[in-house]
């Protein structure tokens, strides 16, 4: 069964599922609460199977600063620590 991480986190379930592919509270919140929502599509695909350019679209969407320098693996770390 899935902790409560109280309200701020809307779906307990997905936000611990993605804490454990790797993703930062804040983004796993953020999915959560969005697929909680309906608002927003996820690509739930691991980063690895994602094309650099995926991984870029994303990083941008975010607001990750210096991506256009970055390689896959970097673009990989930097959403995950985001």
């Amino acid at each position: 069964m899935a902790k409560d991480h109280g309200s701020s986190v809307k779906n307990d379930d997905t936000y611990e599922e993605l804490r454990d592919q790797g993703y930062s509270k804040e983004k796993s919140a953020r999915i959560a609460n969005a697929q909680s929502n309906d608002n927003v599509e996820h690509d739930s695909r691991p980063y690895e199977e994602r094309t650099k350019d995926e991984l870029y679209d994303e990083a941008q969407e975010i607001g990750i600063e210096g991506r256009s320098d970055m390689t896959k693996d970097e673009l990989i770390e930097a959403l995950r620590n985001h």
